[in-house]
């Protein structure tokens, strides 16, 4: 209703529609497909990443208002998105049943700063969005902090890591939840894969160690295996 009261430009492309998202970039999200992304070389005890897009607008601008501005009405077409990578991301070899999407946690400050955890919402409407599909699964915050790191930003791929080696960890109450899963990584993107890397150490020591990891975008790979997003506006008539 407020937005037919007071129209908001999508936050995607700046398009003065009713709305967070035009058509334009729905329809551009649910035509993305997952592939084979993050770093190369790969650090070691990084699973397998799939993701859908490269991070560059309109995706990264949808990514930051959703987790930055609350734009939470974004979270449904970004969560779809989510769930297509974390399709690409399921081995050959996977046959259904036990499915769990474990999102790699943010800091407890910034989810208080926030308002809301934005992975987890993400997780959670890709879980839907999947059994929607007929691939059953659930969402497992099985992940937990345990101590406060440095700002990554301006950090290079080997401080990201020394960073974040040891920052989390699965209580030993949720360790009986994990037996037996088929456990996904979802994050909304993959840069050096320090955070990707570090949430499998913490599961793998939990005796849970994941499949593969699925993110909505990864930064651009050497081996540029995923796709740029080029946002073309539809011409009058």
């Amino acid at each position: 209703m407020l937005d037919l009261v007071l129209p908001t430009p999508c936050e995607g492309c700046g398009a003065e529609v009713g709305g967070q998202l035009c058509p334009d970039c729905r329809e551009l999200l649910a035509g993305l497909h997952g592939r084979r992304a993050g770093p190369s070389p790969a650090p070691a005890g990084l699973p397998p990443v799939h993701s859908c897009a490269v991070y560059g607008d309109p995706v990264r601008r949808l990514l930051l208002a959703h987790k930055e501005r609350g734009a939470l009405r974004l979270a449904g077409p970004l969560g779809a998105v989510l769930a297509t990578a974390v399709t690409s991301a399921l081995p050959g070899a996977y046959r259904g049943g036990g499915l769990l999407l474990v999102p790699v946690p943010s800091a407890r400050a910034a989810v208080r700063a926030r308002g809301h955890d934005p992975m987890l919402r993400l997780a959670r409407c890709a879980a839907r969005e999947l059994s929607r599909s007929g691939l059953a699964c659930r969402v497992g915050p099985a992940l937990r902090p345990v101590r406060r790191v440095a700002d990554q930003a301006g950090l290079g791929a080997a401080a990201r890591h020394r960073n974040l080696h040891g920052a989390l960890t699965v209580p030993a109450r949720l360790h009986p939840r994990l037996a037996d899963r088929q456990i996904i990584l979802v994050d909304d993107l993959v840069t050096t894969g320090a955070s990707l890397t570090e949430a499998a150490r913490a599961l793998t020591a939990a005796g849970a160690p994941p499949l593969a990891a699925a993110t909505i975008a990864a930064t651009a790979r050497r081996a540029g295996r995923v796709p740029a997003v080029v946002h073309r506006r539809r011409q009058p008539g």
